[in-house]
């Protein structure tokens, strides 16, 4: 058995994985969704405010962690914060395991899809067991052949592919995390550069870019805008799930990681750009309406898109399959740093092997994912999520990711900026930095960023007063879950978290 910690073996290595981990769905669809929602270049000022004011910030203060430590989130916050602050640490890491049942669930869609790119996914004449989609198409329709996907259990066998793929890819930890993110990665950036260039040379596409840039500042003046932007940045940048502290552990003291906060957080807003200008080409090209979820964006509109690229069908189909190639590997270099996160904190305090760690890791969250892909129909007239599978992933999704992350940065930075004392990690930071921290780098750690995300947190609940997220939906036998599932999240994960906390741990 070995608990020695892995180191990457570059600075191109840590770069890489940490973008990687940054970059994810959320990048290529979220952004263009929450984009297209408040307004188009209205998002754009609020959401570069929220990258030097929260984003940046919170990145350099995790990574800091990482390296001052040369431990995982949780032991991190306890050597620098105390016992309680470890609490914390514990209770991320149990959230990010929920995050990572329900993210490797959409992968296995979208391998689905992919799959399905060279099958019936762009040909008329499909049905799915829905109301709404009882009859054949007239045409290819990318919403009825996911929710025939959805209907059935290949989701569940994909989604073992993609837990084979990500436990491969973390058997030998950085060694091997490197040699992935260093394919992978690249492979996204000319994967996403080709939609833009096919998307801006279409007629009306260069439209879709001006749409994307020109401000509106009467949309800039909505309150809801700056919310978004600001929601957007925090998940966008994986922030408050671990990783980051775990990444910046593997590396050594004297890494300068104002420069490697600086270089993560712009490779990760470039992608966000030039996958908005793809998108929002192909939205103006196609006149298509990306309303709805994220969840539609990717599977329904732009599939929808492809299919009206090309009336050669070789051609659509590539590019069919290459769009969901994309989501599967840029979903792998997020889910392998939502695994690690938890697989370093494990290692770290029980003195366990790796291959121990994922497993403790794999099996619960496995079942997890095999929940959010069970085809049992509960919404026939689709009214809500139509599956049970698909149920359970909203609503987990709607507690776990909307206020973990956000509640972790919260007391994240009142631990580090209080207890330890903001001032004592910004000159650790400047020891090896080339660009020195100011002042101001307190000031956001103490009182900014603390203000910003407990408002937001509390709106948040406000607006919950008046029903309980899914409660409005029948779901024939199964309209107890809305209660149940943040429940069950709550029970489950502060219990982990205290029997974790209260472990002995020996440095």
């Amino acid at each position: 058995m070995s608990t020695k910690r892995g180191n990457w073996n570059s600075k191109l290595g840590f770069i890489l994985a940490a973008s990687g981990s940054a970059i994810g769905l959320g990048n290529i669809v979220f952004f263009s969704s929450n984009a297209y929602q408040y307004g188009g270049g209205a998002f754009y000022l609020p959401y570069f405010v929220a990258l030097f004011v929260l984003g940046l910030p919170i990145m350099m203060m995790e990574f800091g962690m990482g390296t001052l430590t040369g431990k995982s989130f949780p032991l991190a916050l306890r050597q620098l914060a105390g016992k309680r602050a470890e609490f914390v640490g514990w209770w991320s890491i149990a959230s990010a395991m929920f995050i990572t049942a329900y993210y490797v669930a959409i992968l296995g869609w979208a391998f689905g899809m992919m799959v399905g790119a060279f099958g019936s996914l762009f040909e008329p004449g499909i049905t799915a067991p829905f109301a709404p989609f009882a009859n054949p198409t007239e045409s290819a329709s990318a919403m009825v052949y996911f929710f025939s996907l959805l209907a059935t259990w290949w989701p569940v066998v994909f989604i073992f592919v993609i837990w084979g793929l990500n436990l491969l890819i973390l058997r030998n930890g950085t060694a091997t995390i490197e040699r992935a993110v260093r394919i992978f990665v690249p492979l996204m950036w000319l994967f996403m550069i080709g939609l833009v260039v096919r998307g801006l040379t279409l007629d009306g596409g260069f439209d879709g870019a001006m749409y994307l840039f020109t401000p509106d500042l009467e949309g800039i003046a909505d309150a809801n805008v700056w919310r978004g932007a600001f929601s957007q940045m925090f998940f966008s940048l994986s922030l408050g799930l671990g990783t980051m502290t775990a990444y910046a552990s593997y590396l050594p003291k004297d890494a300068d990681q104002v420069n490697n906060s600086l270089l993560v957080s712009f490779l990760n807003c470039g992608f966000e750009f030039i996958a908005g200008l793809a998108i929002f080409s192909l939205l103006f090209v196609y006149a298509l309406n990306p309303a709805g979820s994220t969840l539609s964006l990717s599977f329904f509109v732009i599939p929808q898109g492809i299919n009206e690229l090309s009336t050669i069908p070789w051609i659509t189909r590539l590019f069919g399959f290459l769009f969901f190639f994309l989501i599967v590997i840029a979903g792998l270099t997020s889910s392998i740093s939502l695994i690690e996160g938890p697989a370093a904190a494990l290692i770290d305090k029980l003195k366990i092997s790796r291959r121990k760690a994922l497993t403790i890791i794999a099996v619960p969250c496995m079942i997890g994912s095999v929940l959010c892909t069970l085809p049992i129909i509960v919404d026939q007239g689709l009214n809500g999520n139509g599956t049970l599978g698909l149920s359970i992933l909203d609503i987990t999704d709607h507690w776990v990711f909307s206020y973990s992350l956000l509640i972790v940065g919260l007391v994240e930075c009142l631990a580090i900026g209080w207890i330890l004392g903001a001032d004592k990690l910004r000159l650790a930071l400047n020891q090896y930095a080339r660009y020195p921290l100011g002042r101001w780098f307190n000031v956001l750690i103490k009182y900014v960023i603390p203000t910003l995300l407990a408002t937001v947190i509390l709106s948040s609940l406000w607006e919950e007063r008046s029903a309980l997220y899914g409660s409005g939906v029948d779901m024939v036998g199964f309209n107890w879950l809305p209660l149940f599932i943040p429940v069950f999240w709550l029970v489950v994960s502060l219990g982990f978290a205290y029997y974790l906390t209260k472990k002995p741990y020996e440095a």
